[in-house]
Order: structure tokens, then sequence, then C-alpha cells
């Protein structure tokens, strides 16, 4: 089922699509995308432009407080863990596999995988795996985000799981990463315990409007609709 959707990135409407080439080039696209939609994936903070309305979620900065004041593109599944499955990253790291791995920029650039967040989460979560803890969010006030930097885990609050593991999953699928046991059972779990949103469904449209193909974990889209989304861009 799942490959079967993949394919529409071969039908004519796609084949008019041209996806980012580079994480550059998404990230201005994703700031188009999201005109209308400003808030922050795992805090719901309110943003305009780069800036970011902490006192919109009750938001205190852990640390680093001019950070905590921007707003930030993180790669769900982290660049990290993209390149350290792939033999770019031994020859050179990040720079070499963005220059070099037409796979790793593929994945680098990919629209689903990327979600507005506060900088200072970004730069706390860093390329930890989410998962599951025992601890109480209060590092960040009434965000519930949860970052165990001895564990090297980071805990989204409940509202954001179900749409974290399903790119977890469709990023898994399309660029052949190897997931632990443990981290897709625990992907899987939240899938079916946290439901698809209107949000993640309206987020999967605009995205597949960019890239020409949905994630099939969150379920279908309509390349037909793409025009006139395409046609703010």
């Amino acid at each position: 089922m799942l490959s079967s959707l993949f394919l529409l990135c071969g039908s004519t409407l796609a084949a008019d699509i041209q996806p980012p080439r580079t994480f550059k080039e998404a990230k201005k696209i994703a700031w188009k995308l999201y005109a209308g939609h400003e808030k922050t994936f795992y805090c719901g903070c309110e943003y305009k432009g780069n800036r970011v309305d902490l006192e919109s979620c009750g938001y205190q900065p852990r640390k680093n407080a001019n950070r905590a004041g921007r707003i930030e593109w993180e790669h769900v599944v982290p660049a990290w863990v993209i390149g350290h499955q792939r033999q770019c990253w031994q020859n050179g790291g990040r720079k070499n596999c963005t220059a070099n791995d037409p796979v790793f920029s593929k994945a680098e650039a990919d629209l689903h995988n990327l979600v507005p967040s506060i900088g200072e989460v970004n730069g706390d979560r860093s390329n930890f795996a989410l998962g599951m803890l025992s601890d109480k969010p209060s590092q960040y006030g009434a965000c519930p985000m949860v970052v165990n930097f001895k564990q090297k885990t980071a805990m989204p609050p409940e509202r954001t799981r179900g749409a974290a593991a399903r790119i977890y999953l469709y990023m898994a699928d399309r660029y052949r990463l190897r997931l632990s046991k443990l981290d897709r059972r625990v992907y899987e779990a939240w899938s079916r315990q946290y439901p698809v949103s209107e949000w993640e469904r309206w987020r999967n449209q605009a995205n597949a409007c960019a890239m020409g193909w949905g994630n099939p974990y969150v379920g279908e889209i309509n390349l037909a609709r793409c025009r006139q989304t395409l046609g703010r861009r």
C-alpha cells in the first residue's frame, strides 16, 4: 500500500512539481507554506516572521533566551541520524553528504521532515531520539517538552507524538533508514494512540504540493488541489 502511494510522484501532476534540492531551498519554501499557520511544532507558540511570541504558550527559556526567541527549521529525524547511516558522513560529515550524496540531499531537503521549532528547543534536542521518559515537564515553563541530556532522549508533548511518529516512519520507509526495534515499537504505538489531526492533514497536503508526494502514514493527498497552493509560492 505504501509503495503504491509513493508512486504518486510519477504522475503527470507530480512531474510538474520540482521539490527543493537543498535544505536552504526547503526552508525558503517552508516559510511560505506555513504562512497563516504560524505555531511552533512542539510548544505551540505563535510566531511572526522569525520571532517567537513566548508569552503565547507560556514558554520560559531554560538557558538561552536569545535562541529561544527565534524560529529554526528542525529536522524531526535529525540530519545527523540520516547521515550516520551513509558512507558520505564517514568521509567528511554533513558538509560532504550535502555536496556529494544525492540521497542525503533529498532527505535533508524533505519538507515532510521539517517543522518550525523554538531555537532553544531545537538546540537542546540536538540529534537525540524521540522517546518516552519518566521526567516531568519542567524545563520550558508551560511547554511540556522534555529533553534528558544524560539519556540523549527527547519526549515531545502528547499532542505532537503522533505527528512526530508518522514523520519518523515515513522517513525510514522513503530513505531506507534503520530504526531500532524499540524506536519502531514506540513510533508505531504513538501513531495508533494519537490519531491524525486536521493540522496534520493540512500540512501533508501543503507539503505534497511542494514535494510532489505526501506522507502515506498521514493519509491521501490530492495533487489536483496544488495549483492554487503553488500559485502562492
